[in-house]
């Protein structure tokens, strides 16, 4: 399978180093058995502060866009809020993207390892959420 075929995952956060974090670890812990998943961060604000942008997510939606889906993972309440406008928009994002309820190192993971099966964006948004289940002790 090529990786024109997987959908792609965008990691919204309010910090840049925490999302290019959580992309290399999710990437990472996918294995590179299969394709490599289109992974992109898109944290802080364009001047490099704490924040979300939304030009910051549409680039970053529109490099992991391989035509099977975009599933957009995000941190905290204003990158819900940020995603949801553009979104509303209609024309900021690919389509499909999908704004996914899911806890967000976790899910990113799930994601990710999800996607490199070849699993369509409905599936990948799925084992995002069902992350929230996992249990730690």
């Amino acid at each position: 399978m090529s990786d024109e075929q997987l959908v792609g995952i965008v990691l919204v956060s309010h910090s840049a180093e925490v999302a290019a974090s959580v992309a290399e670890l999710a990437k990472g812990l996918a294995g590179g058995g299969g394709p490599a998943v289109p992974v992109a961060p898109a944290g802080g604000t364009e001047g490099g502060g704490l924040g979300t942008s939304s030009e910051l997510i549409a680039a970053a939606a529109a490099s992991v866009d391989r035509g099977a889906g975009v599933a957009v993972l995000t941190d905290l309440g204003s990158a819900v809020l940020t995603v949801k406008a553009l979104l509303a928009e209609g024309d900021e994002l690919p389509e499909p993207t999908r704004l996914v309820d899911a806890p967000f190192v976790e899910g990113a993971v799930a994601a990710v390892v999800t996607a490199s099966t070849g699993a369509d964006l409905a599936a990948v948004a799925a084992a995002a959420t069902e992350a929230y289940a996992y249990r730690k002790v």
